[in-house]
């Protein structure tokens, strides 16, 4: 697959340059907040959701007390915003499918937004379900070609439960279910590997290839949606090509 630039390729760049910008703790806090919520529990050994929230937050350095915080305001302890979690799809150019996780505590301010970008960026938002059925959720976790030979790299993951490992270039990407994800993720990390990515993911079943002025649309359109301040995560479908990437 060298030479390609898959949404999952591009996204882990575009997260790393997020990181810098400092945009990421807002999205992180969200997701600690909802996670110690939904899970009814502020303690990350009984919340395998927070647990990976908190993991994720302490590996771009975000104090304790910030983390502290943002689970106390999840458990009610602390006052707060609310925030929903809501699910839009939609279609980019050349039928690319979209779908974007967003947390808010404004859902009609927060739908107008989405639809408006979508619409002003050569796409357009769908109904409920429309695209969902092309994504598998499952876990997704990236290693770099260096880390470990890709012998010992399989068999780490496959003995630790991980449904298939493909060459991606300069890395590895292991898929999991989403709950065999966490034992995969710790195996990988036992054996002296740290991942550069892993979370649970929507994985497309397949890709459209993207070129010209369609491949240049899309990625005015992933990247309008994922600087929104209530979009969590981007999903998509494309494949563009590096050189048309640079």
């Amino acid at each position: 697959m060298s030479g390609h630039s898959k949404w999952h390729t591009i996204k882990h760049k575009k997260g790393a340059l997020d990181a810098k910008r400092g945009k990421i703790f807002t999205k992180m806090i969200k997701e600690i907040t909802v996670a110690a919520r939904t899970g009814n529990s502020g303690d990350v050994d009984a919340n395998a959701r927070l647990r990976k929230a908190v993991t994720d937050a302490k590996s771009q350095n975000m104090p304790n007390d910030t983390i502290d915080r943002a689970i106390k305001r999840g458990m009610g302890e602390l006052e707060g915003v609310n925030y929903d979690e809501v699910l839009y799809e939609g279609y980019g150019p050349n039928g690319v499918a979209v779908m974007v996780e967003a947390m808010t505590d404004n859902r009609n301010r927060t739908v107008a937004e989405i639809r408006h970008i979508f619409s002003k960026n050569g796409g357009n938002m769908g109904e409920s379900g429309s695209v969902g059925w092309m994504f598998d959720k499952k876990g997704y976790i990236v290693v770099d070609k260096a880390a470990k030979s890709e012998e010992e790299l399989f068999e780490i993951a496959i003995e630790a439960g991980a449904d298939d490992m493909q060459d991606e270039g300069d890395v590895f990407e292991i898929f999991t279910t989403p709950d065999a994800f966490e034992a995969v993720n710790e195996a990988i990390k036992k054996a002296g590997v740290e991942p550069q990515a892993a979370e649970i993911s929507m994985v497309p079943q397949n890709y459209i290839k993207l070129e010209g002025a369609d491949a240049k649309q899309m990625m005015k359109l992933y990247d309008a949606l994922d600087d929104n301040d209530d979009v969590q995560k981007v999903h998509a479908n494309f494949d563009i090509d590096e050189s048309e990437m640079e």
